[in-house]
């Protein structure tokens, strides 16, 4: 028989129901994830409904509505609204996405919202990003060279350039990492999805000359190769990436260098 122990506060129970604006014709229903680390009480569940035709068409549009008119206490981190910035990434409706780009007509029933799942939460849908910035650090995410600096720019070929497209798109939302169950279980020494495929943007770019060096940072059977390809970091992503296809080509490479 297998016992789990769970951290403290883990059980998530029923919370506030807020009530029903009046005179709304179009109801939607959101139920949130809330957790309060200063009160020392059990994360919660609040239901809470608004008018739609009294808001925007985004989720991120919901949530700025409760906390604006309903529960100022909500939290959750946002900025661009466009999509850009990564900051509104959580769990809505069992998958990964930003809340700025995810509508309310692709969700059918009840909008749940949760965190990025399998992360400490600061507070609410506030999810501690602390491990997965340093790991982004950690592979040198800067075009290193030897040659002399060129007196205008460095200069890239058409054809090269276009190696770094579906690489160089990526906000760093962490929507891919933290739907990777290796990452869930290895964060800790497994870079992720996200940090990987930013890894294999500078060894993909024809003007970086520090190729061996980021390949010795990565020889090392986590930090690269708990990847199992099973694609969910694909199918999260937000903007259409495929942060497995870069890991397969960093295996790649180094298989080539050994030849």
């Amino acid at each position: 028989m297998v016992e789990l122990s769970l951290p403290q506060n883990s059980r998530i129970g029923k919370g506030q129901v807020w009530p029903t604006p009046a005179g709304a014709g179009n109801i939607r229903e959101i139920q949130i994830y809330r957790w309060n680390p200063d009160d020392g009480k059990n994360p919660r569940v609040d239901t809470y409904f608004i008018d739609l035709d009294d808001c925007g068409p985004m989720i991120l549009d919901g949530l700025i509505k409760i906390k604006n008119e309903i529960d100022p206490t909500l939290t959750f981190r946002r900025s661009c609204r466009e999509g850009i910035c990564g900051s509104c990434a959580m769990n809505i409706d069992g998958t990964n996405t930003l809340a700025c780009t995810k509508g309310f007509d692709e969700v059918k029933g009840v909008v749940k919202i949760y965190p990025l799942p399998h992360q400490k939460v600061v507070k609410d849908l506030i999810p501690d990003l602390t491990n997965f910035y340093a790991q982004h650090a950690s592979i040198e995410p800067w075009l290193q060279t030897k040659s002399p600096e060129p007196q205008t720019e460095w200069l890239q070929s058409h054809e090269d350039r276009e190696q770094l497209d579906g690489l160089y798109e990526c906000i760093l939302c962490a929507c891919c990492s933290t739907s990777c169950p290796s990452y869930w279980w290895n964060s800790d020494r497994y870079l992720g999805p996200a940090v990987l495929l930013q890894a294999y943007r500078w060894l993909a770019d024809s003007r970086d000359e520090a190729t061996g060096e980021r390949l010795d940072n990565l020889e090392d059977p986590f930090r690269l190769y708990r990847c199992h390809t099973i694609m969910s970091c694909a199918q999260a992503c937000p903007k259409g990436l495929n942060p497995a296809k870069a890991i397969a080509e960093i295996k790649k490479m180094m298989v080539e260098r050994r030849v």
